[in-house]
């Protein structure tokens, strides 16, 4: 996967804002919880170079648990973790969590959207 670090809350505002050209995935990990790794862990074996164009991102949700709380907040999803989140035009269009997480749905979801 060719992720992008989600370590600021200014990041959240070029989120949006690519939101409105094509499809924001966020990853929300908690790097101390195993079903999170192992959600990772499917997604970057199984990437391939066939997902439609959008932006991945990563939230390590431990080191950054207030973007966690302000994705919530802001895209009007329940926290959990590990997450998925789908944002297109500003809002979340898709969340899934816990082992619902795979490159296959990743890519279905981002595929709705576009």
């Amino acid at each position: 996967m060719n992720w992008r670090k989600l370590e600021s809350l200014d990041q959240l505002d070029s989120i949006d804002a690519a939101s409105h050209r094509v499809p924001v995935a966020i990853f929300k990990h908690s790097t101390r919880c195993s079903v999170s790794s192992t959600a990772l862990d499917r997604l970057d074996r199984n990437s391939g170079d066939d997902l439609p164009e959008s932006e991945i991102w990563y939230l390590d949700l431990i080191a950054h648990r207030d973007l966690s709380n302000a994705i919530a907040e802001r895209y009007g999803v329940i926290h959990e973790s590990p997450q998925l989140i789908i944002i297109r035009n500003g809002k979340a269009v898709h969340d899934t969590s816990h082992l619902a997480i795979s490159y296959p749905a990743l890519k279905r979801s981002v595929a709705e959207s576009v």
